[in-house]
C-alpha cells in the first residue's frame, strides 16, 4: 500500500478532474466515489448525494484521493508534481494536454537541469513540472514542496525533520545554489530529494516574493496501522504545528497533513451505511481520531 496519498481538495469538481487526469496520463484509472449525506451537514455544507471523495490512480500505481470540499481553499505552486519521463516527446505530449485551459508558469524550453522542461497550472489550478530524465525506465510522480518567504532558509532543516518521521527514508542529493544567483543565497536549497516510506519526494527553496504559501488545498494522508502511529504521528507533527479537526494538523512549515487510521477508513466506507453514518458524524466532532471511539459508534455501543 502507498503509505502518503496526496489529498486534492477541489470546490466540486473531483471527479470530472479524475476522469481528466486519468486521461492525460497512461495506465490511469479512477477507483472509488464516496457521496455526502446527510449527516455533518451542518458542517460541511454539502448536498446529500454530491460526490465527496474519489480515489484515482496515475501512470501504473501512484494514488491520489480528490475531495470535492466548496470554495474554501485553492490550489498553488507551493506544491506540485514533478513528473518525470524518461522521452523527450512524452514531455511535450502531457504539457499539450495539460495546457488545455491552463497556462505556463515557466515555459517548456531547454534548461541548465533539463534539456526538455516546463511548469504549468492546469485548468484546475493544480500544478505540474514536466520533466526529460533519461537516467529513469518509465515515468514517475514526485510530490515537491517549495518553500517561500518566511520558510525561505529552511527547506534542507525541512528534509531532515521529514526523514526523522517515517521509516524507510532517507534525503538524496541536494542542488544548491550557487554565487551571482541573488535574491538566491548561495549555499541554499535550489532542489533537493528524499524518500519517505519508500515514495518520492523533493523539496525546492526560493528568495523569490512569492504571493502563495502552504495551504489545505493539498495535504498528504498518511495511511496508520492502529491508535500508536496515529499517536506517534500526531504528537510529532503538532510540534510547532496545529491541529485541525477530522485527522488533519499542519506542521511545523504549515504542510498540511492528515493523520487517518486505516481502521476508520474501512468503517467509514462499509457498506452498512447506518453503522458508518454514526462512525462519520463521530469523527466530525473529532481532531485526533479515536479509533476506539469510533468503533464504539459504528457498533452502536458509545456516545457519539
Amino acid at each position: 500500500m502507498q503509505k502518503i496519498v496526496p489529498h486534492l481538495w477541489f470546490d466540486k469538481e473531483a471527479e470530472q478532474a479524475a476522469r481528466f487526469y486519468s486521461s492525460v496520463f497512461a495506465d490511469s484509472m479512477v477507483g472509488s466515489i464516496s457521496r455526502y449525506s446527510e449527516v455533518g451537514h451542518e458542517i460541511h455544507g454539502q448536498p446529500s448525494g454530491q460526490v465527496m471523495t474519489v480515489e484515482f490512480e496515475l501512470l501504473g500505481g501512484h494514488k491520489f484521493l480528490g475531495l470535492n470540499g466548496g470554495p474554501i481553499f485553492q490550489f498553488n505552486p507551493s506544491v506540485s508534481f514533478i513528473v518525470n519521463f524518461p522521452d523527450r516527446a512524452d514531455v511535450d505530449l502531457h504539457w499539450n494536454r495539460l495546457a488545455e485551459g491552463g497556462r505556463a508558469l515557466m515555459p517548456l524550453d531547454s534548461y541548465p537541469f533539463s534539456d526538455r522542461y516546463g511548469w504549468i497550472e492546469d485548468r484546475y489550478g493544480l500544478s505540474w513540472q514536466l520533466i526529460y530524465a533519461d537516467y529513469i525506465p518509465e515515468p514517475k510522480i514526485v510530490p515537491s514542496l517549495m518553500f517561500v518567504n518566511d520558510n525561505y532558509g529552511h527547506a534542507e532543516e525541512a528534509m531532515r525533520y521529514y526523514v526523522s518521521l517515517f521509516e524507510n527514508s532517507q534525503t538524496g542529493e541536494i542542488f544548491r545554489y550557487g554565487p551571482g544567483q541573488a535574491p538566491d543565497e548561495e549555499g541554499r536549497v535550489a532542489y533537493g530529494d528524499l524518500t519517505l516510506e519508500g515514495q518520492a519526494f523533493a523539496i525546492m527553496e526560493s528568495a523569490q516574493k512569492h504571493n502563495f504559501t502552504f495551504n489545505e488545498a493539498i495535504s498528504f494522508l498518511i495511511h496508520c496501522e492502529g491508535q500508536s502511529e496515529v499517536d506517534r504521528f500526531w504528537s510529532e507533527f503538532t510540534k510547532e504545528g496545529s491541529e485541525s479537526m477530522c485527522g488533519w494538523l499542519k506542521d511545523r512549515y504549515g504542510v498540511s497533513w492528515q493523520i487517518v487510521p486505516d481502521e476508520a477508513l474501512q468503517m467509514l466506507s462499509s457498506d452498512d451505511r447506518e453503522k458508518a453514518d454514526r462512525a462519520l458524524e463521530l469523527l466530525f466532532t473529532m481532531k485526533k481520531i479515536d479509533i476506539s471511539r469510533l468503533n464504539e459508534a459504528f457498533q452502536g455501543s458509545g456516545k457519539s
